[in-house]
């Protein structure tokens, strides 16, 4: 008890030159950045259902607090222990590379995510629409007929990878191509067709699926690779059920169903920037849910 009283007395002899002045104020805006930290990272983890981690590593701070601070005569354990956050972070680093792959991606993008809707094309308006008449008609052409389908609308940049991981095309954009595309005799229905501007730029792509546990089970792989890579990057996935023929979009990692020709126009025009986004939450969420 001794011990730690004189430690106790120690850490007030050290803090009391924090406590005034301009130290006071370094040491709020100091405890703020360490709070900012641990809050995020905490948010982290729960948002990726890790609670149980959470208990874990929060004792583990405690116990290597304890170990560090000297209170036992425990020389090498102390040593140890002042050096085990590092472990802790590197631990950190392992279990979630994925994750913290996928925002990195995104801080480098060299687009802000609320410029989705104001990229410049090297083409007319009237060419976009002429593209969006087609996209549509492709789209629900395909959906009357159950023709499974998942096209990519990329106004800035993807992973270089996923277009590696197709066939490159850069062929003017039409529906008939399109659907040819994803004719289930053709070999490369399976992909995903990546589309910018009035050109498809690649065909047969293969993309990440979502590691979200919250997504609905009965969802298959194309939604969830449309989920997946518009949680990595500013895209907009346009998904066709070929077991039911339901139209979805997927824009940062959320998905909405039940889409017919006019709300389908309505929100590439949109991501083409031809249309101020003006859809309420409450018109999302109904079909979402619908």
């Amino acid at each position: 008890m001794d011990k730690i009283k004189d430690y106790l007395m120690e850490c007030k002899e050290r803090l009391l030159p924090y406590l005034s002045g301009k130290s006071l104020a370094y040491s709020i805006i100091d405890i703020l950045i360490i709070a900012f930290i641990i809050y995020n990272v905490f948010a982290f983890l729960k948002k990726h259902r890790c609670a149980r981690l959470i208990k874990y590593i929060v004792a583990v701070i405690f116990v290597v607090i304890i170990l560090s601070a000297g209170f036992f005569p425990l020389k090498m354990t102390s040593y140890v222990a002042k050096y085990f956050l590092l472990l802790i972070l590197i631990c950190f680093v392992v279990l979630f590379n994925q994750e913290l792959r996928r925002y990195l991606w995104k801080l480098s993008s060299p687009k802000e995510a609320k410029e989705l809707y104001t990229t410049s094309y090297d083409v007319s308006d009237e060419e976009l629409h002429h593209t969006i008449e087609e996209i549509v008609h492709a789209t629900i052409n395909m959906a009357k007929k159950d023709v499974g389908a998942l096209m990519l609308i990329v106004p800035n940049d993807i992973p270089p990878n996923i277009i590696e991981s197709g066939t490159k095309l850069d062929s003017k954009l039409s529906s008939s191509l399109i659907e040819c595309l994803f004719n289930t005799k053709a070999p490369l229905h399976d992909g995903a067709v990546v589309i910018r501007e009035n050109k498809i730029v690649a065909a047969g792509c293969f993309l990440p699926l979502t590691q979200n546990p919250d997504i609905d089970k009965e969802l298959g792989t194309r939604h969830r690779a449309a989920i997946g890579i518009t949680e990595q990057s500013d895209v907009m996935a346009i998904i066709v059920s070929e077991e039911t023929g339901v139209i979805s979009v997927a824009i940062r990692g959320e998905l909405e169903r039940f889409f017919d020709a006019k709300a389908l126009t309505d929100r590439l025009e949109q991501i083409y920037g031809l249309k101020v986004a003006t859809q309420t939450k409450e018109n999302r969420f109904i079909r979402r849910h619908r």
